[in-house]
């Protein structure tokens, strides 16, 4: 048993009889009174899936090289709570800042996750339960405290408090499959999580009839359950009749597709599936283990017997492999459904939404075992699970509903998987509880991860219609796209490019090694600064842009949509090779980082350009005092910024200018010179350098940004 374990009592079963919240109904204290009860429901429920971990070496074992160790999710869940309720500007203090940097970024393999474990100084559990405890008070005080009214909405700010809940359940299901992939002698059975102990031969699967009609999907503002901002806006399809499976396609079933060689043929694969099959030389599900002639299955902390009438747990790409071998055995056309395929099942099912029913009316939300079970065990209408068990791959990658918005809280939850290879999953599974048992919750995957997932087939004439999203859409990331890499406007130069020749022009014979591009956006400059330097890092707050710079880096050109009138857009597409940077791509790397709370590892730069940042941090006073600590001596930190001081973004009394100070105006570069001088020297006048940020064919915004140059003091 690992050092913050509890001893196991029968009243922990009581944490798994939870609902998420309906936020339009009640009195307000009554109503804090159940978040309050929700959360530490969540919180004890989180800390109790850790307790089958063996010992506390376990929490740094990496289950799987594509993800951090589970200590890093352990302090993770804490974390967002802290970093979001500072972002909402509910709390104004940190309580340990080196680890709600070090846990706050990493959790789905995007390009820009660090899982670089040279560049992490794990905490101990101790130290990390530590942590816990002190984010779990702040939190109780913040429910205790904060203003609260009804209904509870999207703008409400106990949104905030409910975004850290539904997100640690979140990761309560995430880390179950992390730990499903551990070695079994590092972990031990636990009473709150017994599986399903039935188990037979596999039913036989058909074909059945699901009529076609209209589905009208996604949420309004006032929809009474917590949702993330994928979910909110409106899609409607009439949708085709269609045929599908009777059940989720069970072991058994599947058996027969490992049996007939189909992980060594090439044909029933598409190409990203057969080079991860290679790559990975699958032979069969992850989670079967085979031994001689005998079949069992790995379950979160067991190794049981197969159980061939559960749901095969399979990644999309083995799901989609299984449908173009049974179509072909067949001669049907079979495929996965879509999004929407899914719903016109689920709505002739008629089941209740998670909080209103009486017991869950599937192998869902906790409320049966932790584990699958029967295919067969649940039916409703004819078909089995229609929710819950595993969750079931669509055909269909995830975007946004037309109406999307981001959530300031937020803005990087859905936009960095809107890049056509995240696949949606529906129906949630035995251990999705909160939010994602819900009817309307939007989750996604990359097509080769793993999940506790499987699938039903489809067959339908109506073709399948991917929409394109490979044109980046957000209107903001797609505004500075056009900004760093579109047309010059007004006779203005490219602000980024203008920014790294003047400093280059008066840069002299400093070394060129390594610079750091804080708040990078979509990553001109830090290309721009990779002509000069043998190594640029690109940081920015927000994954929406991250994404773009990689992408960059790793294909060499982007595509966006600009505005233009209205609902009137243009595609364009800009490759490096045109401004003179493809050679360049290896010399950058982009990570998603506060500027205000780096991880200690970014240090040791010879030039810090922060350009257009200042005025947009939380915290300005405290970057300005930490940079130094990132600045070789003798080295340069460039700070541009129009100076745009705005209650929003920075607290007026965090402001360093742009006020009066004893009856007299105190302007940012006096406050820059003030908090910069101990370690700083002027070494330039200030300069005006102009911008010019495009919104419409006819509307700019034409800014000056006042540029300046400080060296590091040698002594």
């Amino acid at each position: 048993m690992h050092s913050a374990a509890e001893t196991y009592s029968p009243e922990m079963q009581q944490l798994k009889s939870t609902r998420t919240l309906v936020l339009d109904s009640g009195e307000p204290e009554a109503k804090r009174d159940e978040i309050r009860r929700y959360f530490h429901a969540t919180w004890d429920l989180d800390e109790r899936l850790f307790d089958t971990l063996a010992d506390d070496a376990v929490f740094t074992l990496r289950a799987d090289p594509l993800r951090h160790p589970l200590i890093f999710y352990y302090g993770h869940t804490a974390a967002f709570y802290i970093n979001k309720l500072i972002l909402a500007g509910i709390i104004t203090e940190r309580i340990n800042p080196r680890f709600e940097s070090m846990f706050a970024v990493g959790v789905d393999e995007m390009s820009w996750d660090d899982l670089n474990e040279a560049h992490y100084d794990w905490p101990s559990v101790a130290e990390a339960q530590e942590f816990r405890t002190k984010v779990r008070q702040v939190v109780d005080e913040v429910i205790t405290t904060l203003p609260l009214s009804l209904p509870i909405t999207w703008n409400s700010p106990a949104w905030a408090i409910l975004m850290g809940i539904e997100h640690a359940r979140i990761h309560l299901e995430t880390s179950s499959v992390l730990i499903r992939q551990l070695p079994l002698e590092r972990l031990q059975p636990h009473p709150l999580w017994e599986i399903c102990r039935d188990r037979d031969e596999a039913p036989a699967n058909a074909l059945r009839p699901v009529p076609g009609g209209p589905v009208r999907l996604g949420k309004d503002r006032n929809h009474p359950l917590y949702g993330w901002d994928n979910e909110f806006g409106l899609f409607e399809e009439e949708v085709a009749g269609f045929m599908t499976s009777r059940f989720l396609v069970s072991n058994g079933e599947y058996l027969a597709f490992v049996e007939d060689h189909g992980y060594q043929e090439r044909r029933w694969w598409t190409e990203e599936g057969w080079n991860w099959r290679q790559y990975r030389r699958a032979e069969h599900p992850i989670f079967w283990v085979n031994e001689g002639e005998r079949w069992f299955l790995r379950t979160m902390v067991e190794k049981i017997e197969m159980p061939w009438n559960w749901p095969v747990e399979v990644n999309y790409l083995e799901a989609k492999a299984f449908c173009n071998w049974m179509g072909e055995k067949t001669g049907k056309n079979l495929r996965l459904p879509t999004e929407a395929e899914y719903y016109r099942l689920h709505q002739l099912a008629g089941l209740p939404d998670q909080p209103y029913w009486d017991k869950a009316p599937g192998n869902i939300n906790l409320e049966w075992w932790a584990s699958s079970c029967p295919v067969d065990r649940f039916e409703s209408t004819g078909f089995g699970d229609v929710i819950g068990n595993v969750w079931q791959w669509t055909e269909m990658p995830i975007s946004g509903f037309p109406g999307f918005e981001i959530h300031p809280y937020y803005d990087d939850f859905s936009t960095p998987t809107f890049d056509g290879r995240h696949n949606l999953i529906k129906g949630g599974s035995w251990i999705s509880t909160g939010n994602l048992a819900t009817r309307d919750s939007r989750y996604a995957f990359r097509r080769h991860f793993f999940q506790h997932a499987g699938f039903r087939y489809v067959e339908s004439a109506a073709a399948v219609v991917i929409p394109s999203i490979a044109y980046e859409t957000d209107d903001q990331v797609s505004q500075y796209c056009e900004f760093h890499y579109g047309d010059e406007h007004f006779g203005v130069p490219q602000f980024s490019k203008a920014i790294v020749d003047q400093v280059l022009a008066m840069y002299g014979d400093r070394p060129r090694r390594r610079a750091l591009d804080l708040g990078c956006a979509t990553g001109r400059a830090t290309f721009e600064l990779a002509r000069y330097f043998d190594q640029v890092t690109g940081l920015d707050f927000s994954a929406r842009f991250i994404r773009i710079g990689t992408r960059l880096k790793e294909e060499g050109f982007v595509q966006y949509t600009r505005l233009e009138e209205g609902e009137i857009v243009s595609y364009h597409e800009k490759h490096l090779a045109g401004f003179g940077l493809e050679a360049t791509r290896d010399k950058v790397e982009f990570f998603q980082a506060d500027a205000c709370n780096l991880l200690a590892r970014y240090t040791g730069y010879d030039l810090v350009l922060a350009a257009n940042l200042i005025d947009r941090l939380y915290d300005p006073a405290k970057f300005l005092r930490e940079i130094p600590a990132r600045i070789n001596p003798g080295g340069l930190l460039i700070l541009l910024s129009p100076y745009t001081w705005l209650p929003e973004f920075t607290d007026r009394e965090r402001w360093i200018g742009g006020f009066r100070r004893d009856g007299e105006p105190f302007y940012t570069i006096d406050g820059l010179k003030e908090q910069l001088a101990p370690q700083f020297t002027l070494v330039a006048a200030p300069g005006d350098i102009p911008f010019v940020l495009r919104e419409t064919r006819r509307k700019f915004q034409h800014s000056f940004a006042e540029m300046t140059v400080w060296e590091r003091n040698r002594a």
